[in-house]
């Protein structure tokens, strides 16, 4: 076998235009990725009909909203490490198999109790699908683009969150609450046909595992038809490599610092993330806006996901931790200034919408960031643990601000301890730089190496 028909994988996709092909592959994540929005939301939206249908009191529903949470961090945890054993297709295919089957049963709950196991197997399902369509799109992606395409795709969560809200505000009153977790449950098993159908295995993944070269070439020849002349496949990595697969390596000593940096920072988003969106409300009424202004307001802070596309193409072109550092720095400060704002309705709308901008921008440039850090070998663990130990930051979130009304914090302080999370996300993303800055030395190559 001549090695002059060796194919590095990498190469031939980073050499090639984007194909009519990888725009598939993109448009089955982003629609994975827009009903893990539209199903993370539903419970919120379904909750005042379960209250009055079921009779029970508003901290009873407690459970069933933070079931899936617990859900997607268990589901990320375990996929990952799967995923980078059993391959990137068939997690992606059982994944969203799973939420779809127990999405659509628990349309037919008839107990709070039984609702709550239901959301949580939902959200095993969710949790898993999310990181294997990240790391199924960076496989896919030349080098220059990986970080813009990703942080796209991303953008179908706050959508499918956003969609999720109109379409119940109309399902509701017309067919019941059930129909919002019937629609939540059809459509992701009538994309499960289209998966089986088109969706192939990740050529990176193939490669690396050794798979059938007729099954490589294959893959190729839909992004172009040169890859027919070939008799062998290569990877090159510019990531260090260790030898070992998943968590073997994401443990290792090349990459333990920056894995752990990654889930500090994820982990710290998730507490502002989910402490704005489930508190600011109900804060925003205490300081003494109507409930109406104060709903329109909190609405304002998720709408920021837009940033994110700008932000992955500055991560293609410069480096990408400093980057997203510089937008959790800034988040802190805008963070800071909602509790400032309070007296002022004009200045409030305006901070929290650059908050939600900053924020959504920050949080949602992760997984790219984390997808271009790892190796092949360990790329599925990596992403997934990010995405599994960041949730447990959504619940602590929660818990924090519940804390802080307990102790009679301020408006203002509540707001500064949040915005805390913020400096460290940023503190984290530069020790993470600066841990491994001989990889950008040694590759020189800027687009390969800004993940590290």
């Amino acid at each position: 076998m001549s090695r002059s028909n060796a194919v590095n994988v990498q190469t031939f996709i980073n050499d090639h235009p984007f194909s009519p092909f990888q725009w598939l592959i993109f448009f089955m994540c982003f629609i994975i990725v827009l009903l893990d929005g539209f199903d993370t939301a539903a419970i919120g939206f379904i909750a005042p009909s379960l209250i009055s249908e079921w009779g029970i009191t508003r901290p009873a529903l407690a459970p069933v909203l933070s079931a899936a949470l617990f859900g997607l961090a268990c589901g990320a945890l375990v996929s990952g490490p799967l995923s980078d054993r059993l391959g990137r297709r068939s997690m992606l295919l059982g994944s969203v198999l799973l939420f779809g089957v127990t999405c659509f049963a628990s349309a037919f709950s008839n107990s709070i109790e039984h609702l709550t196991i239901l959301r949580f197997v939902t959200g095993v399902g969710l949790g898993a699908a999310m990181p294997n369509a990240v790391t199924m799109m960076g496989e896919y992606c030349p080098d220059r683009r990986r970080a813009t395409v990703i942080n796209l795709m991303f953008c179908g969560f706050p959508l499918g969150a956003a969609f999720g809200g109109f379409l119940a505000a109309w399902m509701i009153p017309h067919f019941g609450w059930r129909s919002v977790l019937v629609l939540g449950g059809v459509t992701p098993l009538l994309l499960l046909i289209v998966l089986v159908l088109k969706m192939p295995e990740s050529v990176r993944y193939m490669v690396a595992n050794s798979k059938p070269v007729e099954r490589i070439r294959a893959a190729l020849a839909r992004i172009s038809s040169d890859a027919a002349q070939a008799d062998s496949f290569v990877m090159t990595e510019t990531a260090p490599q260790t030898g070992g697969k998943g968590m073997g390596v994401v443990l290792s000593r090349s990459y333990i610092v920056g894995s752990v940096m990654l889930w500090i920072a994820y982990f710290m988003g998730l507490v502002i993330f989910y402490a704005s969106i489930n508190w600011m409300p109900i804060l925003l009424k205490d300081a003494g806006l109507t409930p109406q202004r104060a709903t329109l307001i909190s609405a304002l802070f998720p709408l920021g996901g837009v940033g994110a596309v700008l932000c992955g193409v500055l991560m293609d072109r410069f480096n990408a931790n400093r980057i997203i550092a510089a937008c959790y720095a800034l988040t802190a400060v805008s963070v800071y200034f909602i509790g400032q704002a309070v007296g002022n309705v004009g200045a409030l709308v305006f901070i929290v919408f650059v908050a939600g901008v900053l924020m959504n921008t920050a949080q949602s440039s992760m997984p790219a960031l984390a997808a271009a850090f790892y190796p092949t070998q360990g790329r599925g663990t990596g992403v997934a643990w990010m995405l599994g130990i960041g949730r447990f930051g959504g619940i602590a979130g929660s818990f924090l601000v519940a804390e802080l009304t307990r102790r009679h914090f301020t408006f203002g302080g509540i707001f500064a301890m949040v915005a805390v999370a913020g400096l460290i996300s940023c503190v984290a993303l530069l020790i993470k730089q600066a841990a491994r800055p001989h990889v950008a030395a040694e590759t020189g190559a800027k687009a390969e190496s800004f993940g590290h």
